[in-house]
């Protein structure tokens, strides 16, 4: 595969196309997954083919085969060639500048997930699910499992030519409770289909489930009978979970620079940002430090390379509060004048064409010691844990979040629960009521495996590293 590729894209380059790059990828899942007492998923799936993309001028032309043949590659080169000369003539313009990509990397963990028997971790799912059916008032138990492996080979024009390898592993449960006037739901170890990270079959092993199923179920039935969120402004307290999605959904969309410069505008597009804000605009308080990390150990967003050949870095988003960053692609970094890509092209599988997308968005910590701490430092406010719906608009300005669960803090003490809670705002006004943030020891990646973005759309898996942080004046409410 790593001759056939080079050898493609040099003969590609002679004259037919100023740029070309191609990706073989294989893509292994594995889903396992039980309700209710019964298995409800045992599911594999095995993807491969080769992706190839060409740029003749300032047109981009791009197509995808299952066939991994020399005869399928260089058809697949033929109909990129042709889409890019059925684009739009527009004025040339470089790429910002990479040394050739070269080597090869592999995340894989420890325990190979995929190599571990069906049974193993369908007995884990089972006892979670049995440990959450206690009670009658719990009507549905979830319990899943989760695997993802991914082998790439890359190549382009410029002599770039590199593997690599990344496996990620991971699961979670829930609990839903109902009554005749309520339904309630409790996660762990988050929402949307618990925690994933880079790794092998021992961050499942490590999630715990069993243990903790009694507590999520006993909250679940617990939140039927709490009182309303109440409507008000106050402190806001959030979980590292809740502050990821945050993150994710109102500064790692927003910085994306496809999206600022106006060519994402079809897919829940734009940006409230634009170009010129760099270097100047302030989006948040002086304790907001964002890097969008690509080397994190664990990551979902973190790689070798990412699928245009660019070196994974870590990229200063926002320093004290002032947008330092974006999110870029060779073609996006040299619009505005960067020296260098952020590294932050990426596809979904051999058959989708890489878009700007996040690597692992990250807040830093602070110095507000544990959340015991924080909680103890804030006279009155509301805690909320674990997401449960967004919404955002598309330039990712106004935004209003639920999650399962809240609790009254007064007098520096967590206090009784509170039911469909919610918290909304604008964004710049948001970050700036930030004012304080967890301690490193409470700083932890949460992964993301639904981000949506493209037409035809593709979903990519992320990570956001958060600490529990607190913010002052916010409007928070009942769902």
């Amino acid at each position: 595969m790593r001759s056939l590729l080079s050898e493609m894209v040099v003969d590609a380059g002679r004259g037919r196309a100023d740029y070309v790059d191609a990706r073989h990828v294989r893509s292994r899942s594995e889903r396992i997954a039980t309700r209710s007492g019964r298995v409800d998923r045992v599911e594999r799936t095995d993807d491969e083919g080769l992706g190839v993309r060409v740029r003749v001028g300032a047109a981009w032309g791009f197509a995808a085969t299952r066939m991994t043949d020399r005869t399928a590659a260089e058809d697949a080169l033929s109909r990129a060639l042709a889409v890019a000369a059925a684009q739009p003539r527009s004025r040339s313009s470089p790429l910002a500048s990479e040394v050739p990509a070269s080597g090869r990397h592999e995340a894989t963990g420890t325990t190979d997930p995929f190599s571990v028997p069906i049974e193993d971790k369908l007995a884990v799912l089972s006892a979670a699910d049995t440990a959450m059916r206690g009670d009658p008032r719990i009507s549905v138990t979830q319990a899943e499992f989760l695997a993802f492996a991914e082998e790439t080979t890359f190549a382009s024009s410029e002599g770039a030519l590199c593997e690599q390898r990344t496996t990620e592993c991971g699961g979670g449960m829930t609990a839903v409770a109902t009554s005749e006037a309520e339904s309630q739901v409790r996660s762990y170890p988050g929402s949307f289909r618990g925690q994933v990270m880079q790794g092998g079959y021992e961050h499942f092993a490590g999630l715990d489930l069993v243990e903790q199923a009694p507590r999520v179920a006993d909250e679940a039935v617990a939140l039927l009978t709490a009182p309303p969120c109440p409507t008000e402004r106050t402190t806001l307290v959030l979980d590292g979970e809740q502050l990821a999605l945050q993150l994710h959904e109102s500064v790692g969309h927003a910085t994306e620079l496809d999206r600022v410069l106006g060519l994402e505008a079809s897919y829940a597009g734009t940006s409230f940002l634009s170009r010129d804000d760099l270097d100047s605009y302030r989006y948040g308080s002086p304790l907001m430090n964002v890097t969008a990390d690509a080397t994190v150990a664990g990551g979902l967003g973190s790689f070798a390379w990412d699928d245009e050949g660019v070196a994974g870095q870590a990229v200063p988003l926002v320093r004290e509060g002032v947008l330092r960053g974006f999110l870029s692609s060779r073609e996006s970094a040299a619009e505005i004048g960067l020296d260098r890509s952020g590294g932050c092209m990426r596809a979904a599988g051999f058959a989708r064409q890489p878009l700007v997308r996040m690597t692992n968005v990250n807040l830093e910590p602070g110095d507000a010691g544990s959340l015991d701490d924080l909680i103890a430092s804030t006279e009155r406010g509301i805690y909320m844990e674990t997401n449960r719906s967004w919404s955002i608009d598309s330039r990712r300005l106004h935004f209003q979040f639920a999650t399962e669960v809240g609790r009254e803090i007064r007098d520096g003490r967590l206090g009784r629960l509170v039911r469909n809670p919610t918290y909304a705002g604008v964004t710049p006004e948001f970050w700036a009521a930030l004012d304080a943030i967890c301690s490193a020891p409470e700083w932890r990646l949460w992964s993301v495996l639904n981000c949506g973005k493209g037409e035809p759309g593709q979903a990519i898996h992320a990570s956001h590293g958060t600490a529990p942080a607190r913010f002052r004046d916010v409007q928070v409410g009942v769902a």
